[in-house]
């Protein structure tokens, strides 16, 4: 089954997008359709020397503009048409690194949600000491209830386990202090409500124990998880920035830089989004995966294999049993 990528999604289309998906089938044999405006698309697929399905989409839809009425206005956009593709069965899942909100509302209209899930999650990547850990919800949600906090937990905890192999992942929920008292109402809520389910729960995490690996799968609302998104993004920016002033600053700097090049590359490869591809969106009938708007093309080819193995390890079907499982107890 391939996978429909939005091939004008993102700073860097519909290049990069073409070659990250040259790229997956390279390394993994993942093949995919490339869905947007065929005369831009062609001439990169004859430049390679290679050949793809490509599915004609004449519209795009801008990162400035409205996603759901944009989305009901241009029938023939790319996302759109990708992710008609993907409910029709013809793909296994979506690729796009457009409009995030373009994305996450053609999404949810078209798959619908999964039956027992009140609101979809973005969970996004986040490198941490010890590799990496999933935080949800990345912004689709600015406020949550104390169930859907429970719901991402469980989503997540599924995901990890499935897509990334992690066994009875540890899960956490994001707050102001560990104990149990602290935090607003519904995040004490939930805490009651993880401390007593199934999942492997180890209660809660300051904002100063996200990186350190303590967690598998990390809770919050969107509007926290947005926050930490963004700030991580623009820390790890500056921290490289003033590292790098500061051994070219001087000889011995530069002499010193010398030695630890390889050492930064390596630290410089664990904080890379590229390496993870892109943020799932849990919580729908079918898969899409979320890229960073200037994913380059192993970003995306990363994107790819996450949406196939997605789809290959039935994350819906998985998460529609646990729901079941969860409402008969």
């Amino acid at each position: 089954m391939k996978i429909a990528l939005d091939a004008m999604g993102g700073d860097n289309a519909p290049l990069a997008v073409v070659e990250g998906a040259l790229l997956a089938r390279k390394l993994w044999g993942i093949d995919s359709i490339l869905v947007g405006d065929e005369k831009e698309i062609r001439p990169i697929l004859s430049a390679a020397k290679e050949d793809m399905e490509i599915v004609h989409a004449s519209e795009v839809i801008g990162f400035d503009e409205h996603p759901v009425r944009a989305m009901r206005q241009k029938k023939d956009a790319s996302i759109v048409v990708a992710a008609n593709l993907v409910k029709e069965k013809k793909a296994a899942g979506l690729v796009g690194a457009g409009s995030t909100g373009a994305a996450m509302a053609t999404s949810l209209l078209t798959y619908g949600r999964i039956r027992g899930i009140d609101r979809p999650a973005i969970a996004f990547p986040m490198p941490t000491l010890n590799g990496m850990s999933l935080v949800l919800d990345g912004g689709a949600n600015p406020e949550a209830s104390a169930i859907n906090l429970v719901d991402y937990a469980l989503m997540g905890s599924i995901y990890m386990e499935k897509v990334q192999r992690v066994k009875n992942p540890k899960v956490g929920l994001i707050n102001i202090g560990e104990e149990e008292i602290k935090g607003t109402p519904t995040i004490i809520e939930a805490y009651k409500i993880l401390k007593n389910s199934d999942l492997n729960f180890i209660g809660n995490v300051e904002g100063r124990d996200i990186t350190s690996g303590v967690a598998d799968v990390l809770v919050c609302d969107g509007f926290v998880g947005n926050i930490i998104l963004k700030y991580t993004e623009g820390l790890a920016k500056g921290l490289f920035t003033l590292v790098k002033d500061a051994m070219l600053s001087n000889f011995k700097g530069k002499l010193g830089a010398l030695l630890v090049k390889n050492n930064l590359k390596h630290v410089k490869s664990m904080m890379d989004y590229s390496e993870y591809g892109g943020a799932p969106l849990l919580g729908l009938q079918n898969t899409t995966i979320i890229s960073h708007g200037s994913s380059d093309k192993k970003a995306i080819a990363n994107a790819i294999r996450v949406a196939y193995e997605a789809y290959v390890n039935e994350i819906t079907k998985t998460t529609m049993e646990a729901l079941e499982k969860r409402s008969d107890s």
